[in-house]
């Protein structure tokens, strides 16, 4: 790809990130071009479809956000309860920069394929992240024999989801701070085998 075409997909998904963050509900290729300065043609050169224009641009927020540097810690844990605390205080600390757009893509989704597809393909990778904590949790002998290792995925993409995020910060008044300890607390009790309540950490901590 030659600097010139670069530099141009960029500006394509560096509009559709603008637009998306701006609460726009469609999100056209009209309009993308229109914010990025080109034709309409110019973007389908690039993004054959608009479904493969949302997907990258999700996934160019993680790179420009730096996704690889934030899960370091966690890929390089010593333990599968240090991957697994990791991974969660990486996520949940990244939830309200990448909020824009995820609610941007949760409105489109139920009438809008490519925003489906788009989100959809996030959640994909975020599960990933969860499955590949977990299987070393496993591999430690310390997941929960009450989970297999496809249940306790489940359980931490579904309580670690967007919209759970929303419910205790947004409707609850939670700060951030307290959501991320409770969030690896409620982990570890729920997954780990053998673990402790965590009743007096948890009765420790404040909301704040």
């Amino acid at each position: 790809m030659s600097s010139e075409s670069a530099d141009t997909r960029t500006r394509i998904l560096k509009a559709a990130w603008t637009l998306l963050e701006s609460g726009d509900s469609t999100v056209r290729m009209s309009d993308i071009a229109k914010t990025a300065g080109i034709s309409r043609q110019a973007v389908y050169l690039h993004f054959p479809g608009r479904a493969d224009l949302l997907i990258a641009t999700v996934r160019y927020v993680d790179e420009v956000k730096d996704v690889a540097g934030r899960l370091q810690a966690s890929r390089n844990a010593d333990s599968g309860l240090e991957r697994l605390e990791a991974f969660v205080e990486a996520w949940v600390h990244y939830i309200p920069e990448i909020h824009g757009v995820a609610k941007a893509l949760l409105a489109m989704g139920d009438t809008d394929e490519a925003a489906r597809l788009a989100w959809a393909d996030r959640m994909a990778g975020l599960r990933e992240g969860f499955q590949a904590a977990v299987d070393a949790l496993d591999r430690d002998g310390m997941l929960s024999p009450a989970l297999t290792v496809t249940e306790a995925t489940d359980i931490l993409w579904s309580m670690l989801s967007v919209q759970t995020w929303e419910r205790f910060i947004l409707d609850c008044g939670w700060s951030q701070q307290a959501y991320g300890e409770r969030m690896k607390l409620l982990a570890r009790k729920m997954l780990v085998a053998g673990s402790a309540t965590g009743r007096t950490r948890l009765s420790a901590l404040r909301l704040g």
